[in-house]
């Protein structure tokens, strides 16, 4: 992740006449001698990325780079030379960008219902968009996900009405930032019963006002007959 320490470890015990290189690209960061006792340290290569930010462990050959961003992603290689052969260790390093927090907001739609609550989740200023998603989450379920190609991506949400927990999520492979919808946005279900039992509230609204006018029915005939 950016701005966190990563150390490459090689689990090698340095001999007293070994060298060893360390290269990013291809490019040289540091050299130990030590048979000469020498260090030396290639900071201001590549425009100076790795400027104070390399430290070798000289008994181990270990390399740590300090504040690491997503400049350092790519591939570096430690050769060691010793006078009977020569060995070497890759490792290919993928540097993260910490995730923005999204933001929640609502939309108005001439074209909705009145009684529909539109809720749009954003991310924005994603520096680094390898697999980057965002997710609508209702509850622990997952209602809908994107890929995030730009730095403008958002997905929304129709809702009648609030009737669980509901959160947007964007992550990547390693890490995730999530925010929960606040319950002022849209009505709660206590204040929008219709829309939150849909179609079966209104049939036994519909079922119930039958009932009432047969019933009402009824007691007029009864009336008239009585009458008579």
């Amino acid at each position: 992740m950016e701005g966190d320490s990563l150390t490459l470890h090689t689990d090698t015990k340095l001999q007293i006449h070994d060298v060893i290189d360390w290269t990013y690209q291809k490019t040289l960061l540091t050299k130990i001698n030590n048979a000469a006792n020498k260090t030396k340290i290639h900071d201001d290569v590549l425009d100076g990325r790795f400027r104070d930010r390399l430290q070798m462990n000289n008994q181990s050959g270990d390399l740590t780079i300090t504040n690491i961003t997503t400049q350092h992603t790519g591939l570096y290689e430690m050769t060691i030379s010793s006078t009977q052969k020569i060995s070497s260790h890759r490792f290919n390093v993928t540097v993260y960008a910490r995730l923005p927090v999204p933001v929640i907001t609502t939309q108005n739609s001439s074209s909705l219902e009145t009684s529909s609550c539109v809720l749009l989740c954003s991310v924005m200023n994603v520096r680094d968009v390898r697999d980057v998603s965002l997710s609508w989450y209702k509850g622990n379920r997952l209602l809908s996900i994107i890929s995030v190609s730009d730095l403008n991506n958002n997905i929304s949400l129709h809702l009648k009405c609030l009737n669980d927990s509901y959160s947007c999520v964007v992550n990547n492979t390693i890490s995730n930032q999530t925010q929960h919808v606040n319950t002022d946005l849209c009505q709660t279900c206590s204040d929008c019963v219709c829309c939150c039992y849909g179609p079966e509230a209104v049939i036994r609204l519909v079922v119930s006002a039958l009932v009432g006018v047969a019933t009402v029915a009824l007691l007029v005939y009864d009336i008239y007959d009585n009458a008579n």
